[in-house]
């Protein structure tokens, strides 16, 4: 299970670039595991690092900045997380500790992947990015999933609603995935087998 999402306030960064895809936000030679562990090193690497072999970090890159330690908002541009199907684009971020997305558009693919472990993805339109982007430094973003909604320390008075579908709003506060979210069925699963095997023995009748 993932951790639960209902209320985020976070440090966001600004990455402003469209079509970042997943191999860009973890290149192939930085899966070297087939788990979601140990993939953070590689995070954005072809950027992240001058010499990503001996991981000597590009102090203009916006993570490395030191006001960028501990941020857990992304904020970027359109079509994020494009290309490959690949899930541990998703696996990099949630292990860094990104658990908010901000995007003008996502990958399908990459959407989906991201909502299975635990962040959230937010589209705004164009304007609204645009007074994202436009902020100077780190800034304190508040999202609440529960009344869809994203605040900004930083904009007075600007709050925007934001769309997310009721399945993936449930995997997300509670914390779940497609496979928990099942057993949580389990009690009904189980007498429904049960009802069913006493009316059709033959159907489970060893081979």
């Amino acid at each position: 299970m993932a951790e639960k999402l209902v209320v985020h306030t976070g440090r966001s960064a600004v990455l402003s670039r469209d079509n970042v895809d997943t191999d860009q936000i973890i290149p192939s030679r930085e899966m070297k595991t087939v788990g979601r562990k140990g993939l953070s090193d590689g995070l954005f690497a072809g950027w992240r690092y001058t010499d990503a072999q001996a991981r000597i970090e590009n102090p203009d890159f916006v993570l490395n900045r030191p006001e960028q330690v501990g941020t857990t908002v992304l904020i970027t541009g359109k079509n994020f997380g494009c290309g490959s199907s690949r899930e541990h684009a998703a696996w990099a971020l949630k292990e860094y500790g990104i658990r908010v997305i901000i995007a003008e558009s996502f990958g399908e693919i990459f959407h989906g992947n991201c909502i299975r472990n635990g962040i959230l993805p937010i589209t705004l339109p164009t304007d609204d990015m645009d007074s994202l982007r436009s902020l100077a430094g780190p800034v304190e973003v508040t999202v609440d999933l529960v009344a869809q909604s994203i605040a900004c320390a930083n904009l007075p008075n600007w709050e925007r609603q934001f769309d997310i579908s009721a399945f993936a709003k449930r995997l997300l506060t509670e914390g779940l995935d497609p496979i928990s979210m099942t057993l949580t069925s389990k009690d009904e699963i189980e007498a429904f087998f049960e009802k069913d095997a006493a009316q059709r023995p033959w159907v489970y009748s060893a081979a």
